[in-house]
């Protein structure tokens, strides 16, 4: 028995040495071709990722359950202006291009902008616009206390103004303040304050007035941004950060310190058109543009990394469906 062992010790380490070179080849093949799968439309890059993502960019809103599927995930929900009955014909050419597609409470409803000039609260049950606006160059909305409605409109004659707006009483504007080339607005339930972005700075404004028939934004204060071109605002779920993006660079912002540093895995990519952090799996995705566009074709995915590309869309923002 111990010759027959001596006899096979030297057979089997040369089978080893054979078989070495053969897996390790296997293996390169496989890598390479995982990462080419990752470039792909869909593709198993975003493995592991889960929920739904609302997407906008040109004159669809869409959103796609990517926990359906890891190579193509399904559209499950669609809206189009130019569909809709109940808006009023002079609006449904306001949403030609789409900026922005946050979601409201428990994603039940949607609020969209466009820098056509169009603003809509939308039902995600029946897809109707249950309220409806006109903001020139409008970039981003958010749903306050009261079903009232902040508008960051940026750079265009009338533009650059946050305005408000009730719910209740379409296309008629209740109030606004100078905001220079208005990008984000964020409403901080916690602190009571509605932020606001802007060409140079990022606001603090407080409710005014809001039990009555006038009711308006006082500014609190104002924190310089490190670099011009303030873009996208949006909070971080469960922490006092809001993520900021600048015309280079991406940035976080602390609401309680009212200071801003570098975003530890963004902060030197230029055209980041938005960040969004999933509350529930902390997935952050995010959208930037690509070559000389304001418009890409794929979302970015990190913790865990991945792409999903999307050919022959525009897409301008990415929001998760949860808030």
């Amino acid at each position: 028995m111990k010759a027959l062992l001596l006899w096979a010790a030297p057979a089997v380490a040369a089978l080893l040495l054979w078989a070495a070179p053969a897996a390790a080849a296997l293996l390169l093949v496989a890598s390479c071709s995982l990462a080419e799968a990752s470039e792909g439309e869909g593709a198993s890059a975003f493995a592991g990722t889960a929920g739904e993502l609302i997407l906008c960019g040109w004159d669809e809103v869409f959103i796609l359950d990517l926990s359906a599927s890891e190579s193509n995930p399904p559209r499950v929900w669609s809206w189009r202006a130019k569909d809709r009955p109940e808006l009023p014909e002079h609006m449904k050419d306001r949403f030609r291009t789409t900026d922005e597609c946050k979601p409201v409470g428990n994603g039940d409803r949607i609020l969209i902008t466009s820098s056509a000039g169009g603003v809509a609260l939308v039902e995600r049950a029946s897809g109707r616009a249950v309220f409806w606006a006109t903001a020139p160059n409008a970039h981003s909305a958010e749903l306050l206390p009261g079903e009232r409605v902040a508008v960051a409109a940026s750079h265009k004659e009338n533009g650059d103004r946050l305005i408000l707006f009730d719910v209740h009483t379409p296309e008629r504007e209740v109030w606004s303040d100078e905001l220079s080339w208005g990008h984000g607005v964020v409403w901080d339930a916690g602190r009571q304050i509605v932020w606001a972005l802007s060409n140079h700075d990022l606001r603090a404004y407080r409710l005014k007035d809001w039990e009555s028939d006038s009711p308006s934004l006082a500014r609190l204060f104002a924190v310089d941004l490190p670099e011009t071109g303030g873009h996208d605002l949006y909070p971080v779920p469960g922490t006092p950060q809001l993520s900021v993006t600048t015309a280079s660079h991406c940035w976080l912002f602390d609401r309680d310190a009212r200071s801003f540093r570098l975003h530890p895995s963004l902060s030197e990519k230029p055209g980041v058109k938005s960040i969004c952090v999933n509350p529930s799996t902390r997935q952050t995705a995010y959208v930037q543009a690509e070559g000389e566009n304001w418009w890409a074709e794929r979302v970015h995915f990190l913790g865990p990394e991945g792409l999903l590309h999307l050919p022959g869309e525009h897409l301008y923002k990415a929001r998760w469906n949860a808030r």
